[in-house]
């Protein structure tokens, strides 16, 4: 189990950057949460498999197509929290 939290900055406010996110994770098997930040950037905290967590960073560097990731910042989570869904935090 692998568990990172990313802070994704650019233009990722506005564009369905968020719900895209909760489908990809739903889509590979990924649990977590993602959340608007009061900078503009999108926090998420994303657990799994390592593979599957891998290829959501990956889809995290482009995002949706409206959107326009400038940087992905990542660093371990350690957490013994274990999620059970993917939730779209409200603003």
């Amino acid at each position: 189990m692998k568990t990172v939290r990313l802070q994704i900055q650019g233009q990722v406010q506005g564009v369905w950057f968020r719900e895209s996110m909760r489908r990809e994770a739903e889509n590979h098997g990924v649990t977590g949460w993602v959340s608007n930040r009061a900078d503009g950037s999108v926090e998420a905290v994303i657990q799994g498999a390592a593979g599957a967590v891998d290829h959501l960073l990956e889809w995290a560097k482009t995002g949706p197509l409206m959107a326009r990731v400038e940087r992905v910042l990542m660093e371990a989570y350690p957490s013994d929290r274990r999620f059970s869904q993917f939730e779209k935090r409200t603003d």
